[in-house]
């Protein structure tokens, strides 16, 4: 079953920004409720689009550095980038279906998830 990867300081560009995959990055904190929340989630599309889509996550407390680089103000934050450019922003929880109906148009026709 595949996960989200962790992603820290010194390990962001070359996981994300030169990935040959989509990578949705989860900005998110231990402490953050709807952060825990989306975790499920998160590790579900993971595991579902495993192929298509890389999934990370970054601990905003452990990585101040790349939260202030991609102006991450709320959490979570979930960045999807492609060709090391960000290509689609959501910020708060948002019920699977609705997430990969938002990430979707960057994976291709081939994106499917169950329910």
């Amino acid at each position: 079953m595949s996960k989200a990867i962790q992603i820290e300081n010194n390990t962001f560009e070359k996981e994300v920004l030169h990935s040959a995959l989509p990578t949705l990055v989860d900005f998110y904190a231990d402490w953050c409720g709807p952060c825990k929340a989306i975790a499920p989630v998160i590790d579900e599309i993971a595991t579902e689009l495993a192929g298509q889509l890389k999934v990370a996550k970054v601990n905003v407390d452990e990585s101040e550095a790349l939260s202030l680089q991609y102006g991450v103000q709320g959490i979570p934050t979930l960045i999807l980038f492609q060709n090391g450019q960000e290509v689609q922003r959501i910020t708060g929880f948002l019920p699977k279906t609705q997430l990969v109906r938002q990430l979707r148009p960057h994976l291709g026709a081939t994106a499917a998830v169950k329910n």
